[in-house]
């Protein structure tokens, strides 16, 4: 893949990131033309090619981007030694709430990525296993119960974030910190009478 110089080169690149990122998420991948793109971008055909070798080439750098920066924001999230318990719920609150926002900020890379890409049970999958990794460290330190199963845990989250990011996130229903309020409430406290959520 060559790349544009300069500023100009830069937003130029962007652009058509973007318009391709809103065709895929229209159209698919299949329908998607490289014609479409640059008239969206309001690029030409062959400046196309002085970022991109194809339209594999930029399906597969936002598909990258996205799995990267999923990758990175989970491994930033393992909680380290010494957090006091009282701590716990909010570190995982904000964490939650990273990830949804992180899904809003650009729905159309989060259409492709989580539900159109043909690779995206196994984005969800590698993002599972990260998640199980961190649980079971933190489940070591004492900040979640012994007996367990985190694996079992990281796919209940997993499917949790998947479904309300398309039924309520993508369609604007609601918004990142009133999902990552209810997702953290029902696993941390889950559904039985007298635990204090916390938004009381």
């Amino acid at each position: 893949m060559k790349s544009g110089k300069g500023r100009k080169g830069q937003e130029s690149r962007k652009r058509l990131l973007k318009a391709a990122a809103n065709e895929f998420s229209l159209h698919g991948f299949h329908d998607t033309k490289v014609s479409t793109i640059v008239k969206r971008a309001g690029l030409t055909q062959p400046s196309f090619y002085l970022y991109f070798q194809s339209k594999d080439a930029i399906f597969e750098e936002l598909m990258t981007d996205f799995r990267s920066h999923l990758k990175k924001l989970t491994k930033s999230f393992r909680l380290e030694q010494g957090i006091n318990q009282e701590d716990v719920s909010k570190r995982v609150l904000a964490a939650v709430e990273t990830v949804f926002q992180f899904l809003a900020a650009d729905p159309d890379l989060t259409r492709i990525g989580f539900f159109l890409n043909p690779d995206a049970k196994q984005v969800k999958s590698d993002l599972a296993m990260a998640l199980k990794e961190n649980l079971e460290a933190e489940q070591q330190l004492g900040y979640f119960r012994f007996g367990l199963e985190m694996d079992t845990v990281a796919e209940c989250l997993i499917g949790m974030i998947e479904h309300l990011t398309d039924f309520y996130l993508l369609t604007g229903k609601k918004d990142p910190a009133s999902l990552a309020v209810q997702v953290v409430d029902l696993m941390m406290r889950g559904l039985l009478p007298g635990q204090a959520s916390e938004t009381e």
